[in-house]
């Protein structure tokens, strides 16, 4: 599903470069269930990034289902983006203004789904995360955890086959951590590519497999 060849992605630091990426090669099968493990600064989120088409490496091949994507334009990132891939970020990116139900519906309507139709997949969305019951609640009426749940659902709500997750428990207590992570694993289950970047590595060890970065390079765990 997955394949990284040679990527590499450099910035500018003065009259210096810093690479964030250097010469990356990984793998990814269709419903494995990877985690990206490295301290602040390693790469992890501008791996994540390209990873998501977020953002373009400076040299090397992504293969995402078999198509190069490097040459891409914006817009037709966004299409993969919308089409493929569901995000849950540390920070949850809720829209407080908007309840729980309008956060999830968000994506939907960007498709141009019919609002009967969008009802529906809302709904499913919420059932799996176990919030019907705080549909209509805003973000700041909810905890942490509903939070994130209600963030996991608007990743879902597309039915994308990749979700990626960047810190998704950084900003959880031990309890909620395991709430949050119980779902990643049911979606796993239910046959998703998940990918986790984090920094903790209880956490990482609950994916079927890890693998390291540091200074922009990786390396599998018990390689």
């Amino acid at each position: 599903m997955i394949d990284l060849k040679n990527v590499s992605r450099v910035y500018q630091v003065g009259s210096g470069k810093v690479y964030a990426l250097n010469k990356v090669t990984l793998h990814i099968d269709e419903g494995e269930f990877v985690s990206v493990i490295g301290p602040s600064g390693s790469g992890k989120s501008t791996l994540m990034n390209i990873i998501g088409c977020l953002d373009i490496a400076d040299s090397g091949i992504y293969l995402l289902d078999g198509i190069p994507i490097e040459d891409y334009s914006e817009s037709e990132l966004a299409k993969i983006r919308k089409r493929k891939i569901g995000f849950v970020f540390q920070s949850f990116n809720l829209i407080n203004k908007l309840t729980a139900m309008e956060n999830v519906e968000l994506p939907l309507i960007y498709q141009g789904v019919g609002k009967s139709e969008r009802k529906t997949h809302v709904a499913e969305a919420l059932e799996r995360v176990n919030l019907t019951k705080w549909a209509d609640h805003l973000p700041t009426e909810l905890s942490g955890g509903q939070q994130q749940r209600v963030a996991i659902a608007r990743a879902i709500v597309t039915r994308p086959s990749l979700i990626l997750g960047d810190e998704p428990t950084g900003n959880l207590d031990s309890k909620t951590t395991d709430e949050i992570m119980g779902i990643f694993r049911e979606l796993h289950d239910q046959g998703n590519t998940i990918i986790l970047i984090t920094h903790d590595r209880e956490i990482a060890e609950q994916a079927s497999r890890i693998v390291n970065i540091r200074d922009g390079k990786l390396s599998e765990v018990g390689a």
